[in-house]
C-alpha cells in the first residue's frame, strides 16, 4: 500500500514538469531554464523525469514573480537567496533576544 503521508512532505517530489507548470501558470520551457541555471534543480525519476517538490514550486513561483518584475533570472535568484538568508537572521535573532530574556528576564 502506498505512504500517502509523503505528500505532506514539502520536499517529496511528487510533480511532474508538465503537473508544475500548470499548477504555476508558467511554460515547461521556464522551468528547464530554472534547471539549467540550477536555481531550481528538481529530482529525477528513475526514467529520467524532472520531478518536483512543493518547496521547489514555492521557490519557483518566488522567481517567476521578480522574472516578471524585469530581473534577470540570476538576479531573482540572487534576490531570493538574500531574502531566505534575512529570513534566517532575524529569526536567529529572536531566539537569541528570547534565550537573552529567558536568562535575565525581560528588559523594562
Amino acid at each position: 500500500m502506498p505512504d500517502l503521508r509523503r505528500l505532506d512532505d514539502q520536499d517529496f517530489p511528487a510533480f511532474t514538469t508538465g503537473q508544475a507548470a500548470e499548477l504555476l501558470g508558467v511554460q515547461v520551457a521556464f522551468l528547464r531554464s530554472l534547471d539549467t541555471a540550477a536555481v531550481v534543480s528538481p529530482e529525477r525519476s528513475t526514467g529520467g523525469h524532472r520531478r518536483y517538490s512543493r518547496r521547489q514550486l514555492e521557490q519557483a513561483a518566488r522567481l517567476r514573480e521578480l522574472f516578471d518584475q524585469g530581473h534577470t533570472l540570476q538576479a531573482a535568484a540572487r534576490i531570493a537567496g538574500l531574502e531566505d538568508e534575512l529570513t534566517a537572521a532575524q529569526e536567529e535573532i529572536g531566539a537569541l533576544r528570547a534565550e537573552l530574556d529567558r536568562r535575565t528576564g525581560p528588559s523594562a
